[in-house]
C-alpha cells in the first residue's frame, strides 16, 4: 500500500505539472481554463496520496521538452502520452477501494475515480487537434514510401553495383508515386467531413516525398550500394519507428506490436525485391557496373 501510494503521488504531481505548463502555452481561453482545471484536480489527488503515503514525495519534470512535445506534435499526443496508462490507473483505484478501511479515505479515492474519468472524457471528446486529424493521412505517405522505395532499392541491389543508379531509380520512381498518392488522398479526403482535401494531399504527398529524400540520400553519399541500402534500411526503420510510436499514442495502440509488424514487411518487400531484381539480372544479363 506505501508503495503504490508513492508511485501515485509521483505521478499525480508529474500529472499537475504538465497540465499547467501545457495550459500556460494555450491561446483559447476556454480551453486554457479546462487545463488548468485538470491540473488542479491533480494536484489534489497528489496531496491525497501524499497523505496516504505518509511522507511527501519528490519528482523531476522537465517542462522545456513538455513545451517541446506541444509545439511539435500538438497538445492532444502531449496530453495522450502523459495519460497513458490512465485506464490502468483507474482499474487499480478501484481495486483499492476494497483496500481502504477508513471511510474518509475511500471517499476521497472516489472523488478520484470520477475526476480521472472525467479527464478521460475531456480527452476523447472536448479535445480535438488537426494535428491529430491528418495521422492517418501522413501514415499513408510515410509507410507506403518506406516500404516502396525501399524495395525499389533492394531490387536495384540485386541489378547494379552503381549507387547513383539505385538512387536516382528510388527518387525517380518515389516523386511520381507521391504524386499519385497526393491525389489518391484528395480523393480519400471528400468522403471525411473533419478533414479538408488539400490539406490530406498536401500532408501525404510531403510526408511521402520526405521519406523518399531521406531513403536515397546514403546512395548519393557512399561509394558501395551494399552499405548505402544498409544505411538506407537504417533509416527507413527510423522513421517508421517514430511515426509508429505517435500513431500508438494517438490510438491507443501496442507501439511493439505495430512496430514489428511493419519491419517484417518491409524485410520481407525487401527480400522479395532483391530476389526479383537478381533473377532478372542472372536471365537478362543486364547488371550495371559502378
Amino acid at each position: 500500500m506505501k508503495e503504490v501510494a508513492k508511485r501515485m503521488c509521483e505521478e499525480e504531481l508529474k500529472a499537475s505539472i504538465a497540465y499547467s505548463t501545457i495550459a500556460d502555452m494555450e491561446k483559447d481561453t476556454k480551453l486554457k481554463e479546462m487545463l488548468k482545471k485538470i491540473s488542479e484536480d491533480e494536484k489534489r489527488h497528489y496531496e491525497f496520496w501524499k497523505k496516504v503515503y505518509g511522507s511527501d514525495c519528490k519528482v523531476k519534470i522537465n517542462r522545456t521538452l513538455i513545451k517541446l512535445l506541444r509545439k511539435i506534435f500538438g497538445i492532444y499526443f502531449t496530453i495522450k502520452l502523459l495519460e497513458r496508462g490512465e485506464e490502468d490507473a483507474i482499474f487499480a483505484y478501484t481495486k483499492m477501494m476494497e483496500i481502504i478501511e477508513d471511510p474518509e479515505l475511500k471517499k476521497e479515492l472516489g472523488k478520484i475515480i470520477d475526476d480521472e474519468r472525467r479527464h478521460e472524457k475531456f480527452l476523447s471528446e472536448k479535445l480535438k487537434d488537426m494535428k491529430a486529424k491528418y495521422v492517418g493521412y501522413i501514415a499513408l505517405g510515410l509507410a507506403d514510401a518506406v516500404v516502396e522505395i525501399t524495395g525499389v532499392h533492394a531490387g536495384f541491389l540485386g541489378a547494379t553495383d552503381n549507387p547513383i543508379m539505385a538512387g536516382l531509380a528510388g527518387i525517380i520512381v518515389g516523386f511520381s508515386a507521391s504524386l499519385s498518392m497526393g491525389g489518391a488522398a484528395y480523393v480519400q479526403a471528400k468522403h471525411d467531413p473533419d478533414v479538408r482535401p488539400p490539406v490530406s494531399a498536401a500532408v501525404t504527398l510531403i510526408s511521402y516525398l520526405f521519406s523518399v529524400i531521406m531513403l536515397a540520400l546514403p546512395y548519393f553519399l557512399l561509394k558501395s550500394v551494399v552499405l548505402a541500402f544498409a544505411t538506407s534500411l537504417i533509416i527507413a526503420m527510423i522513421i517508421m519507428g517514430i511515426f509508429i510510436f505517435y500513431s500508438s499514442v494517438i490510438q491507443d495502440k501496442d507501439f511493439w506490436k505495430e512496430y514489428l509488424e511493419t519491419l517484417a514487411l518491409l524485410f520481407l518487400t525487401a527480400l522479395g525485391s532483391y530476389a526479383f531484381g537478381y533473377a532478372l539480372e542472372s536471365i537478362l544479363r543486364i547488371k550495371v557496373p559502378i
